[in-house]
Parts: structure tokens; C-alpha cells; sequence
């Protein structure tokens, strides 16, 4: 009797990264079933997504990996545990204004119990662990692709959490065959600009997009580390392409930009290219607040210390393992100044979506005969 197809698992589906990854599947025609896992509040754009992609193969299945198999019915898991050949581990808490306990939730447990499948999972060929270069917490200086437990101190709960995830994936290899990726910071799709938050270095970036013309902006801290961001596009052509690659099991790969700019140099770019002034001079840390008083930008002063951390923590990636196994294949991290115009056109877009869709809020508030918005108008 002819054995039954393989099952390709998703989790953290329709996230960021897990979009692009589906999408890209769809594209190359993967054959094959695929459940996507995603929680019950994503669910509505979960099917909104997957409608427009031809994946016949493709079903969501409610879950949540935080819970006990998954948080599926006994029957499902059980399906999982007798057909899965690979899983695609994406389900994350990385948001800044997440909770610890949350975080700790999601990255640690759930990856626990991913791994519970993994383990179960007697046709499994593959897993495919998402981390975060972040792992690396404090260290500077060269970083390789084999170091985790270093005696770093976590700057904040995701790292400490994502540093704990890998540690259980990177014990679990004795007896799962699993890739870690280790992604720096994922910006915009190189090709779009499109990105789904701004965090992290985006920060500073919409500070120089969104601020009044001719206002100086000295880069805090002098930006003199490498900004290392990748596109999001590469990081699921490198993951896809590495994926089969029988070398790739049991190793940790660096999803990075082997020749990042300094973060300086990045942001002297940006505000060229809007008209903005970067000063010489660098402003100290403590003297920041003042910048954040800046128009559109207060909503983002939770996020000041990570931002002016990333560009000014002196951490250099190895890239060794994902060059060599992407060696041949045609895909490379393309330069940042290749698609850094696309990434503040869509910040600026954005943002001149938001700023219209407040002055009409404000408009409808002082107007009592305004008839109410609909639902879904918003863009």
C-alpha cells in the first residue's frame, strides 16, 4: 500500500514572515498537504490570505502553541503526529509591549511543545526553528553561528526568551532534525517596502521621515555599529533554499547581511533622501527625550531605548554557515542602499495614511451631524 503524503505544518501563520513563507510556497508549487496554525484572533485574515493563493493542498487549523498539543483537538494532533514530515516554527510574542509572562508563554513553552510533536512525529524529516540573531543579548565583538550560552546578560524579555527557545531546540538535536535560523532584524520586503510594524531601527528612521523639514536630528549614541537588517523576502528565500539541504540539519545559521553599514551611514541615506539634516555631532542617550517631543513621533517613546540600542550595540554576525550553504543557489542578501528608497517611501506613505485617517477622526468628533464611519474603511 502506497504510504500517505507528507504534512507540512506552519505555525504563527498569518504572521509577518509566515505570509511570505506560504506565499512563496504557493509560487514554487510545493506539492504536498499543509496545515497553517493560527489562533483564533488571526483566523479572519488567515483565510483572507490563503483565499488568494492557489495551494489546494493548504488548510488553517485553529491553535495555539502555547496550550498542550498545540492546542489542538486529540484527533488533529494525532494526524500531525502520524503524517508530518516538516515543520516551520514561526509562532512568536515579540512585540514590545508584550508581557514577559506572555513572552516566556509563547517563545519558551511553545517551543516546548512544538518540540513534543517533533519528537512524536515518527516521518518527520525536518525542522525548521525560527530564533532571533538577538540571542546573542549584550556580547560585541564577533558572534558565530555555534555560540549561545556565552554568559550574555538579555537586554529584555524577548531576547532572554528566544535565547531559552533555541537552547531547548539545540539539546533537542541529539534526536530531531532541526535547522535553527537566526534572522538580524527583518525589515521591509526589498521589492515593496512593505513591513508590518515599526520597531527596532525603524524608529530613528521615522523620526527622520516624519519630522518638520530643516530639523536637526543628531543620531544618538553616533551610530557607529553596524545596522544589520535583512529584507524579508531574503530571509524566506535563504530559509526555503537551505531547508532541503541535507548539510543544513543540526546547525545554527546566521540570516544576516555578511556586509552591513554602519547605522550612521544608513541614516545619513535616509535623510538625504527626505530632505533631512543628520548633524555631525551625536546626541547622549539621556538627552533623547527632547527628540521624542517631536510631532507623530511620542507614540513611539516606549520603543526609544531598543532602537538606540540596535544602532549602537557593536555585534558582528558570522555569516559562515549561510554562505556556505547558500553557495550555489543563487540567493544573496542584497545590499541595504538596493532597497532602502523602497523602505522610507512605504514609512512615508504610511504614515500620510495615518496622519489623514486622524484628521478625519478629529474632523467626525468636533461635527455631531458626521455620519458615522463603517466598518472596514480604514486602509
Amino acid at each position: 500500500m502506497a504510504e500517505r503524503p507528507g504534512t507540512v505544518v506552519v505555525t504563527g501563520y498569518p504572521g509577518f514572515i509566515g505570509r511570505r513563507l506560504v506565499q512563496r510556497m504557493a509560487e514554487l508549487r510545493r506539492p504536498g498537504r499543509l496545515v497553517l496554525l493560527s489562533q483564533a484572533p488571526h483566523l479572519d485574515a488567515a483565510r483572507a490570505h490563503l483565499a488568494g493563493l492557489e495551494l489546494p493542498g493548504a488548510e488553517i487549523w485553529e491553535g495555539d502553541v502555547s496550550r498542550m498539543h498545540l492546542g489542538l483537538a486529540g484527533s488533529e494532533f494525532k494526524a500531525l503526529v502520524r503524517d508530518a514530515t516538516e515543520i516551520w516554527h514561526l509562532a512568536a510574542s515579540s512585540r514590545v509591549e508584550a508581557r514577559p509572562d506572555e513572552m516566556r508563554r509563547v517563545n519558551v513553552e511553545g517551543t516546548r511543545n512544538v518540540l513534543e510533536l517533533a519528537r512524536a512525529a515518527h516521518r518527520l524529516e525536518r525542522l525548521h526553528h525560527f530564533s532571533s540573531a538577538l540571542v546573542s543579548g549584550d556580547r560585541q565583538g564577533v558572534i558565530l553561528e555555534d555560540e549561545l550560552e556565552m554568559g550574555q546578560r538579555y537586554r529584555n524579555p524577548y531576547e532572554a526568551s528566544k535565547a531559552r527557545a533555541e537552547a531547548l531546540v539545540r539539546r533537542a538535536m541529539a534526536d530531531v532534525p532541526a535547522i535553527v535560523f537566526r534572522p538580524s532584524t527583518v525589515v521591509g520586503d526589498s521589492r515593496t517596502g512593505e513591513i508590518d510594524r515599526f520597531e527596532g531601527p525603524y524608529y530613528l528612521g521615522i523620526l527622520l521621515v516624519t519630522s518638520p523639514i530643516g530639523t536637526p536630528l543628531p543620531l544618538a549614541g553616533g551610530g557607529g555599529a553596524p545596522l544589520n537588517v535583512v529584507p524579508v523576502d531574503f530571509v524566506v528565500e535563504a530559509a526555503l533554499a537551505i531547508a532541503g539541504n541535507p548539510a543544513a540539519v543540526g546547525k545554527t545559521v546566521h540570516v544576516v547581511d555578511p556586509a552591513p553599514l554602519s547605522a550612521r551611514r544608513v541614516y545619513e541615506i535616509i535623510a538625504q533622501r527626505v530632505g533631512r539634516r543628520l548633524p555631525a555631532a551625536s546626541l547622549p542617550h539621556r538627552l533623547l527625550e527632547t527628540v521624542l517631543g517631536l510631532p507623530l513621533v511620542d507614540r513611539f517613546s516606549r520603543q526609544h531605548r531598543a532602537a538606540v540600542e540596535s544602532v549602537n550595540h557593536l555585534a558582528f554576525y558570522n555569516p559562515m554557515n549561510l554562505l556556505a550553504l547558500l553557495d550555489g543557489t543563487g540567493v544573496s542578501c542584497p545590499p541595504i542602499t538596493s532597497y532602502l528608497d523602497r523602505l522610507v517611501d512605504f514609512v512615508r506613505a504610511d504614515f500620510e495614511r495615518r496622519r489623514r485617517r486622524e484628521v478625519e477622526a478629529e474632523a467626525e468628533a468636533d461635527d455631531p451631524l458626521a455620519p458615522p464611519r463603517t466598518a472596514g474603511t480604514a486602509d
